[in-house]
């Protein structure tokens, strides 16, 4: 039994909340003083990617300031309209490894689930904005394959839910999927990957929490913050509960122009994060997914960062930095080239 409750009196129903989130540029704006910024957003404020903000996540971002680092990441602009050369719309090749609709497998001892196509949020640099949903997750009729998949590659230890994000899946869907994967004995851990925690926390709830819990894997919940101020929305309140519950708690973040490309913002995000019982997992260079080139920070300018990063903080408070290459048996991850101390 789980010895903190997230719950007095009534709780929250994130559902409710997530069906209320913000869906033009124009609320955005308006929510936050900025009314007169129309003129950066996209055309007639229309994208072919959907604006998606819950309204718990305006508490991460500053009103009356354009140039917010959490605004930023959610806010459609006339950016996304460029074409650049080397961004397509499947920038990690995804599709040439997924041996039945909704499951990749392109690592050792590990396959992923696309468990659903819905997010809590549409964070602008998404990899995988233009992924074809519609026919390429795990739920529904074509969770028979992919399970039947898992159980059949016995090599497959951890499995790794994602999106989408898994976490907009209610209760008795998650605890269903959870049940099917308790059920293959080769199976030792469960990852979940969500940013639902961060931009929607009325999410972690008991009965998820109970849940987890409950499960004979190994729980990992991978959370994506990309600057601290996004701590300001409630995740940590509501991490106690996860921790007591036996889940490992980890973050991985995107290195984004505009966002977070400074000492002061990853050096401000590691101690949050660690302040909070998250432990900083990885930083990745972003995935060259078609209307994301604006936040791309050049390699040398990452690999400066990195540096002084790994100089500023101790170890274990440095994420790895890291990029998905297509075709290759696992992320490549770069070290810092670090100097005698004078």
């Amino acid at each position: 039994m789980i010895p903190i409750s997230l719950e007095s009196g009534q709780p929250e129903d994130w559902r409710k909340l997530l069906r209320e989130a913000l869906r033009t540029p124009e609320a955005i704006l308006a929510a936050l003083g900025l009314e007169a910024h129309r003129a950066t957003l996209a055309p007639d404020g229309a994208s072919p990617f959907p604006v998606r903000v819950p309204v718990p996540f305006l508490a991460a971002m500053n009103p009356g300031d354009p140039s917010d680092p959490v605004l930023r990441q959610v806010l459609a602009s006339q950016d996304e309209r460029a074409l650049t050369p080397g961004f397509s719309t499947d920038p990690l090749e995804e599709q040439f490894h997924s041996p039945v609709p909704g499951l990749l497998h392109k690592y050792q001892n590990r396959a992923l689930l696309i468990t659903t196509g819905a997010c809590a949020v549409h964070c602008r640099y998404c990899f995988r904005r233009h992924y074809p949903y519609s026919e390429g997750h795990s739920g529904g009729a074509q969770l028979p394959a992919a399970l039947a998949y898992l159980e059949r590659e016995t090599s497959i230890e951890e499995v790794i839910l994602s999106g989408g994000d898994p976490l907009v899946l209610d209760d008795e869907k998650l605890a269903a999927l959870l049940t099917a994967l308790e059920a293959l004995p080769h199976l030792k851990r469960v990852r979940l990957h969500s940013r639902t925690p961060v931009v929607l926390p009325q999410r972690i709830a008991d009965a998820l929490v109970r849940r987890l819990a409950a499960s004979r894997l190994q729980v990992v919940l991978v959370v994506h913050v990309n600057h601290a101020q996004e701590l300001r929305a409630g995740l940590p309140e509501r991490l106690p509960a996860l921790r007591a519950a036996g889940v490992t708690l980890l973050n991985q973040a995107v290195l984004l122009r505009g966002v977070n490309d400074s000492l002061a913002a990853l050096t401000a995000l590691s101690d949050g994060l660690f302040a909070a019982g998250i432990l900083p997992y990885y930083l990745h260079l972003l995935d060259p997914v078609a209307g994301a080139a604006h936040f791309a920070v050049e390699e040398e300018a990452a690999f400066a960062l990195y540096q002084a990063l790994c100089e500023a903080r101790s170890g274990y408070l440095v994420p790895k930095l890291t990029r998905e290459i297509p075709g290759r048996a696992g992320k490549q991850s770069y070290a810092p080239t670090l100097g005698p101390r004078p």
